[in-house]
């Protein structure tokens, strides 16, 4: 629930009660804390997961193909593409969200809407992602989840 809807709640419920904007300002951010603590939470999480991914693939090999190679089918690239845009944009999202949470420059602004991307830009890959997998166990790589969560004979 965002600020607006809040607030929209407050007035309607609170008619008849003289609420000063000072007040209904400190009633909206102490029912937002909460949630926000979860997202930092959530945040560095995610953020540690990400940089062991990482990590991972830079000590065994990238695992995912290269979009930029000739030797790669169009479906390859398309895959390798979408990881790397997805790596992009969490890396984005990750700076950003550092920015807003440490920083409080004249960027906010532009942090902030950059940041909010990731509510188009996350559940749009996990589609992908799930898509994928789900093509590939149809098609040519079945047994493909078995191989992620057993590993490689």
């Amino acid at each position: 629930m965002g600020k607006k809807a809040i607030l929209g709640a407050i007035e309607k419920n609170m008619q008849g009660i003289d609420l000063t904007n000072e007040q209904t300002i400190v009633t909206v951010k102490s029912i937002l804390d909460p949630m926000w603590q979860w997202h930092v939470y959530a945040a560095y999480v995610f953020f540690v997961i990400i940089a062991v991914r990482i990590i991972y693939m830079l000590v065994k090999g990238i695992r995912f193909p290269n979009p930029f190679s000739a030797n790669t089918s169009a479906k390859e690239k398309f895959q390798g593409f979408i990881y790397l845009l997805f790596y992009l944009f969490v890396i984005v999202s990750s700076i950003t969200g550092a920015y807003l949470k440490w920083w409080n420059g004249d960027l906010k602004d532009a942090m902030e809407t950059i940041h909010k991307w990731a509510i188009y830009w996350f559940p749009i890959f996990i589609i992908l992602h799930f898509g994928g997998i789900w093509l590939a166990e149809k098609t040519a790589q079945k047994g493909i989840v078995s191989k992620m969560i057993g590993g490689d004979d």
